[in-house]
């Protein structure tokens, strides 16, 4: 088996902000794994928060290039509890590395990566649009640009109630908040109180990760459902959101993959947490593979292809937040710029 490493800057649409930073350009790494004329792709982008980078990524997967290309028939569980202990320390390289063994094990098996799973797809969940923070005005701008039945709205801000009044009167779209840690205990349950009424469906992470006793506060008081994201990361962390939270979002470069990402929905499921996948930015390679998770997610954040000016792959189609497969196997990804 062959590993190549390739390093691209996705260029957004708009400058994207959420509570803690703005970004014009989002660095990726995509892995390929080539082996008996098949192909397998995986996604991870950077991210400060997490302290990852492309060249530190890249660098990770390289010290453990033979170990990986002596790799053959190994099912992908087989092979991620391999890799894992050389790359435990970089998830967000584990998830690449693994979402491409997994593409790759699946097109040699003939099948999509949902029919390898004996998953259903006949009831997945739409996938929600993000509005990135900006002035009122750019976000009533964004959101116009783009009608979607969901909105993902990023808050945080001195004026987040106002936000969600002025965005309200546009739309009768269904509205998803995420504070990315921006809020403290009392702001995020009078909060929750307001946006209920402004047709909200939930909230995202709205305070700091650690405040476990902050998120047993909210999660006794809050009107509106709480989904953890940064409170989260890795397999270990599901349980910990039961009783804190009501639903979380997996992010697969978080937890290392489709691997760990499957063994996390199914945990979550048990403790009755609601579940969702969320991205991070990525282009239709880490978007594809999210898709074959649907079948299993209440739901889904999956619009980081549609952010870009300019997308460097081709896999899945979404419209009116209704994802559609490609017609090839595995994730269905197709890498057009080389």
């Amino acid at each position: 088996m062959e590993l190549i490493l390739r390093a691209y800057d996705l260029k957004l649409k708009h400058t994207f902000t959420i509570s803690r930073e703005s970004i014009d350009m989002q660095p990726s790494l995509i892995v390929e794994l080539k082996s008996d004329g098949f192909s397998g792709y995986g996604e991870a982008t950077s991210n400060p928060y997490y302290k990852t980078t492309v060249p530190v990524m890249m660098a990770d997967l390289n010290k453990i290039r033979s170990i990986i290309e002596s790799t053959t028939e190994e099912t992908p569980e087989v092979f991620w509890a391999k890799i894992h202990p050389y790359l435990k320390e970089d998830m967000f390289a584990l998830c690449a590395l693994d979402m491409a063994y997994t593409d790759l094990y699946a097109r040699k098996k003939g099948k999509k990566l949902y029919q390898l799973w004996d998953y259903t797809i006949t009831k997945n969940p739409l996938t929600d649009y993000t509005i990135g923070i900006a002035s009122i005005e750019k976000m009533v701008a964004k959101m116009k640009e783009l009608p979607w039945p969901i909105y993902k709205i990023k808050l945080g801000t001195k004026e987040d109630i106002a936000i969600v009044t002025e965005l309200r009167k546009h739309t009768d779209a269904i509205f998803r908040i995420d504070a990315n840690c921006g809020w403290g205990v009392e702001e995020t349950i009078n909060n929750a109180i307001a946006l209920k009424k402004l047709g909200v469906e939930f909230l995202e992470q709205p305070m700091k990760a650690d405040n476990w006793d902050g998120h047993k506060e909210v999660f006794k008081h809050s009107v509106l459902p709480v989904i953890a994201d940064e409170s989260c990361i890795i397999e270990e962390d599901v349980a910990k959101c039961h009783n804190h939270f009501h639903g979380v979002n997996v992010k697969l470069v978080k937890c290392g993959g489709l691997t760990p990402g499957r063994r996390m929905i199914q945990q979550a499921k048990a403790l009755g947490l609601k579940t969702m996948v969320g991205c991070m930015t990525e282009s239709s390679v880490g978007i594809s593979a999210i898709a074959h998770l649907l079948p299993q997610l209440d739901y889904v954040d999956m619009d980081g292809a549609l952010l870009l000016a300019e997308d460097i792959a081709t896999g899945v189609t979404i419209k009116d937040g209704v994802i559609s497969y490609s017609k090839l196997n595995g994730t269905g990804v197709t890498l057009n710029k080389l």
